[in-house]
């Protein structure tokens, strides 16, 4: 049986999402699939970032992972988002990297994927559901087969009860969190298994 190859594609600002998107490559790749784990490119101007220290360290700790690319998204049979809830939408740095997906799409080369999506914000009514959302909508102009979590796992209720995709308050990524992402990934796997099939 072929192996599905998996994208996960994540932006961090503090570390929510990175430790997100991390469960999520441990979890898919228990699952028996090819995993890149990739980090969207910092779009923020160099001086408003080091002028948080807590931004700039996020960076440093991201360096070693590879920035997303549109080549990814050609390779991949399925993607995994992850990225912050910006006043009520995904952070602008991820719709950079989705707006330079022009050509791979026009190639046909995002359709018939299967693609899920998480998110985190500063409280739990911070937008974090208008941002997944809002980010669905991009997935389905792909052509891609939308994988949400719904209440498919005791593990949702527990982290929360969100059936669009796993969302976290920022900086509070505990086990909960981690069982519900796990079950998530597991299923992108899943379905992206029988659609390769």
């Amino acid at each position: 049986m072929t192996r599905p190859k998996l994208a996960i594609i994540f932006y961090s600002t503090y570390g929510t999402n990175h430790q997100i998107a991390e469960a999520a490559a441990e979890a898919a790749t228990e699952a028996g699939a090819e995993v890149r784990l990739r980090r969207v490119a910092e779009t923020a101007p160099e001086d408003v970032v080091k002028g948080q220290a807590a931004w700039a360290e996020q960076l440093e700790k991201m360096a070693d992972i590879p920035v997303a690319t549109p080549e990814d998204m050609a390779w991949a049979d399925a993607y995994f988002f992850s990225a912050p809830t910006r006043f009520g939408v995904v952070a602008s740095q991820m719709r950079a990297f989705i707006d330079t997906l022009g050509p791979v799409w026009q190639d046909g080369k995002l359709a018939g994927k299967a693609a899920t999506a998480t998110t985190s914000a500063m409280n739990a009514h911070g937008g974090q559901e208008a941002t997944l959302l809002t980010l669905y909508p991009t997935f389905m102009h792909w052509g891609s087969i939308l994988v949400p979590p719904g209440y498919t796992d005791p593990a949702i209720f527990e982290a929360g009860g969100n059936p669009y995709g796993y969302s976290a308050k920022a900086g509070e990524f505990d086990d909960k969190g981690r069982a519900a992402v796990a079950h998530q990934a597991r299923l992108l796997v899943e379905i992206a298994g029988k659609l390769i099939a």
